[in-house]
């Protein structure tokens, strides 16, 4: 902190000297002097500085930059110039997938500015709101997301935002072989935009612990940003969605193959250590599959997303540096609490009276559970507000208080865990109960206590507050605004189809809708198809088991070879799907029969068919 605020004073003499100056970022940029509170430092190896100059529009907001010595910024200026080229391919091709595109600027050997993006946080610092382990979390995401976004239609939205950028970041990224993605270089927008900072690995040179890769998976997805997508931790149809994103927008890049290659060719010479012989070429080449038809990389990628949705290598590596960036944390750092947008105080809010827990309410988004309605009187008199909490959010309190106070100063908390399989309502009275002995204790215990910020922010009411009066609310399912209305009952399919060299090619791309199972599990669903008439059974074909989903995806291509067309248009192909019963009987959840004759196949049919019980399907 000391030799930042003399290189300050540094630059305040500067201003004095010459009055203002226009930043290398952008010539537009004009700033008149430097706002010493608002400058600091990140904890990174290289130490890079958070600077706040004064904008010379007496209008303008002050213009934030990130100042770096000891990295290459010429490396991270190509990278986020080869991805401005994918987004201007995308733009063109009608796709935008809302990518946030920052400007960074090398101003000598080892040193550069890059540009701030405001309302944004990274990975870590949303994943450790909920504990150090909060990379192994599902909700942290979603809950962050939900806390700047309170009203319904601000949070789809949201979430909308978020598929787009993270689809188009795996993308990006896999194509670039970008490497040393932790949580600390990945950032999320209030507005739901993701992006990826810190280019310093590039081509696939990535870091290494002895012999072992650090960046273990193609690319960072995980569970937390799928719990966004499918609204839940059940998958959704809003999950294929994404998918059909990743895949399109892989495979408009593949288009443009040579482009990418000529222009990363023509950096070899200029002495960037990652980019400087044909190995680093062959690297984007591999990764753009230049050979493969469209379907097939279809497959591949969609092979890629389960296999980093899969990987437990990245969650622990986002735990890891969670662990490392602990020892960097201020001791003067206050905990906060992770559903409150900013904190309140006694001084801004007035003093609590008393407050009293009156009913739980039965609650389904963003996931199905108990809220409790609790009723807060301030000292003003007639001033009563009422608040919904859940049981989480009241053992999140109980867990921030214990780092301030010693537990002999706190109330008991309730246990969280039920012996024996109570039902639900009978559980969420008993706590009622017990809640209502914890806080009144809570708000009678020693002044530093019941006085504390996080007290007093935790009972001041948040937008989703409102409703707390009302009734209850009305169920939504996960898939309410952006994903398209199920068909019939039963589920469907969507298949693309197509015919070339008297081969027929039944790309499996995914189902929705299908109904659990009698026992109310979620069914292990494959497909099976056959050309029919089939007595010898020989045309049987079958995709992968999915596990445990009403809405699989798969992407798997199932090929038919050496049917002239002539035979083609007197089969049937009949399509079941399955749910794998191990020693049991497989269990049949819906099919379809689809007439080829009915199909032009001279060029490629896409659609969604519904699924029944020995029926002709209608695309």
């Amino acid at each position: 902190q000391g030799i930042l605020r003399e290189g300050l004073e540094d630059v305040a003499q500067f201003f004095k000297a010459h009055g203002s100056c226009r930043l290398p970022l952008s010539p537009s940029l004009l700033v008149k002097g430097i706002v010493p509170r608002d400058c600091s430092y990140f904890n990174s190896n290289a130490v890079p500085l958070k600077l706040s100059f004064q904008n010379v529009d007496p209008l303008g907001e002050n213009i934030r930059v990130i100042f770096k010595c000891g990295d290459d910024l010429r490396q991270d200026m190509l990278t986020l110039q080869m991805i401005r080229i994918m987004n201007k391919i995308w733009v063109q091709e009608g796709l935008d997938m809302r990518m946030v595109i920052f400007r960074c600027f090398s101003t000598g050997r080892g040193r550069g500015m890059v540009e701030m993006i405001p309302n944004a946080e990274t990975l870590r610092k949303i994943q450790v709101e909920h504990g150090v382990t909060g990379s192994f979390k599902d909700r942290p995401l979603a809950d962050w997301l939900q806390k700047h976004n309170p009203k319904e239609d601000e949070y789809e939205k949201a979430v909308e935002n978020f598929i787009y950028s993270c689809a188009g970041c795996c993308v990006a990224t896999y194509v670039l072989g970008i490497c040393d993605r932790h949580n600390d270089n990945i950032m999320l927008k209030t507005t739901g935009h993701m992006f990826h900072i810190d280019f310093g690995r590039f081509l696939g040179h990535a870091q290494m612990f002895g012999n072992i890769k650090r960046d273990r998976a193609p690319f960072v997805f995980t569970s937390d940003m799928a719990y966004v997508i499918n609204g839940g931790d059940k998958p959704s149809s809003r999950f294929h969605d994404f998918v059909d994103l990743c895949c399109q927008a892989y495979n408009l890049i593949r288009k443009h193959t040579h482009l990418f290659l000529n222009l990363l060719g023509l950096m070899l010479s200029c002495g960037i250590p990652e980019l400087s012989d044909l190995e680093d070429l062959k690297y984007v080449y591999d990764a753009l599959r230049p050979q493969d038809s469209d379907a097939d990389a279809t497959t591949y990628f969609t092979r890629l997303i389960e296999s980093s949705l899969g990987s437990v290598a990245t969650k622990l590596n986002f735990f890891i540096h969670n662990l490392a960036q602990m020892k960097f944390t201020g001791s003067d750092a206050r905990p906060t609490l992770s559903f409150a947008p900013r904190t309140h105080s006694l001084k801004t809010s007035g003093r609590i009276r008393d407050v009293f827990l009156c009913r739980h309410e039965r609650v389904f988004n963003p996931s199905k559970g108990y809220t409790y309605v609790v009723k807060v009187q301030r000292d003003n008199p007639g001033e009563v507000t009422f608040v919904q909490r859940t049981f989480e959010e009241f053992q999140e309190l109980h867990n921030k208080l214990r780092l301030l106070f010693p537990s002999s100063l706190l109330p008991s908390f309730p246990s969280r865990f039920v012996i024996g399989r109570s039902r639900g309502e009978a559980v969420a009275e008993r706590r009622k109960e017990e809640l209502n002995g914890y806080i009144w204790h809570l708000i009678h215990a020693a002044p530093e206590v019941a006085e504390c910020d996080l007290i007093y922010t935790f009972f001041h009411p948040l937008p989703r507050d409102e409703k707390a009066s009302g009734t209850n609310p009305t169920p939504k399912p996960a898939d309410a605004t952006w994903a398209r209305s199920l068909g019939k009952v039963g589920g469907e399919v969507k298949l693309s189809i197509s015919y070339k060299n008297n081969k027929l090619f039944i790309m499996v791309m995914h189902i929705r809708g299908l109904p659990p199972l009698q026992d109310g599990n979620d069914p292990d669903p494959y497909v099976k198809t056959y050309l029919l008439p089939d007595p010898q059974k020989t045309t049987k074909r079958k995709t992968k088991v999915a596990r445990k989903t009403c809405n699989p995806t798969y992407n798997e291509m199932l090929v038919y070879d050496g049917i002239p067309r002539g035979d083609l248009e007197q089969r049937e192909l009949r399509l079941s799907v399955l749910s794998e019963e191990g020693f049991w009987e497989n269990i049949l959840l819906g099919e379809v029969g689809i007439r080829l004759r009915d199909l032009d196949l001279a060029q490629e049919k896409m659609g969604w068919f519904a699924l029944g019980s020995r029926g002709h399907g209608t695309l």
